[in-house]
């Protein structure tokens, strides 16, 4: 059998270069709901080493970050699952441009001289006063993660001919966190933690994202289903061009 399973009713199997000219009803609020996810998550705990009980694993030590920052893997495979690797790719591109604006906002903001009877400076300093060199780890590391993330899943899409939803979100989240986990902690914090801390935290992070991704399966196909119902398309990327490096679609 060749090409997609029959698609349910209303919805349009097409391929990528279909969807020139087309009104998408929700991709800019996906787009926007990604971006805020990633803003959030680098901003708010992405720097700090938390520590949890589990029964049977006992003491983890993780990112505090992971609790969230897996949202927007899961959302970028919706993106790239629903729209395609060329619009899930422009995501990355906005949620990278956004987040060096909030970097260069959040050094302006701190650095600027406080009113001299304002007593927050240093708590604000130790908030968002990001040290560059796990600001550049993080984008990095997302820049790269989200965009194997999206080719990955995009290309396991065609060759599972649209089925097994499942084995692409986890495949691709598999590759997309690795390049991302890879990147980020030896970059932040070789030499900064201890290189045992960095590898554990570095290995339980990993591991935890991939479960996450796992645990919201089920969400990640009710989304789906519903941004495919409500666009009323299925996007396939058969001949399209993988260049991480431009923001065309």
């Amino acid at each position: 059998m060749t090409g997609p399973l029959p698609a349910p009713p209303a919805i349009a199997v097409i391929d990528a270069s279909a969807l020139h000219g087309r009104s998408l009803r929700f991709y800019d609020f996906a787009m926007a709901a990604f971006v805020v996810i990633l803003i959030c998550s680098n901003l708010i705990g992405a720097g700090k080493p938390a520590v949890m009980t589990l029964p049977v694993w006992g003491e983890v030590k993780f990112g505090a970050g992971i609790l969230f920052f897996p949202l927007s893997y899961v959302l970028g495979d919706v993106l790239a699952e629903v729209y395609g690797f060329a619009r899930a790719r422009r995501c990355v591109w906005a949620g990278f441009a956004a987040s060096i604006f909030a970097a260069g906002m959040s050094w302006v903001v701190v650095t600027l001289p406080p009113a001299a009877d304002w007593a927050g400076q240093s708590a604000l300093a130790e908030v968002f006063g990001q040290v560059p060199r796990i600001f550049l780890a993080s984008i990095a590391a997302f820049w790269a993660g989200e965009i194997a993330n999206a080719a990955v899943l995009s290309r396991m899409k065609v060759w599972t001919q649209g089925r097994m939803l499942w084995t692409r979100t986890i495949g691709s989240t598999v590759v997309g966190q690795g390049v991302d986990s890879l990147i980020f902690y030896p970059l932040a914090f070789l030499g900064v933690w201890e290189t045992s801390l960095v590898v554990q935290v570095l290995l339980t992070n990993y591991a935890l994202k991939v479960l996450w991704e796992v645990i919201l399966t089920p969400v990640t196909y009710r989304i789906v289903a519903w941004f495919k119902r409500a666009e009323g398309i299925d996007v396939f990327d058969r001949g399209v061009g993988y260049d991480p490096f431009t923001t065309a679609v």
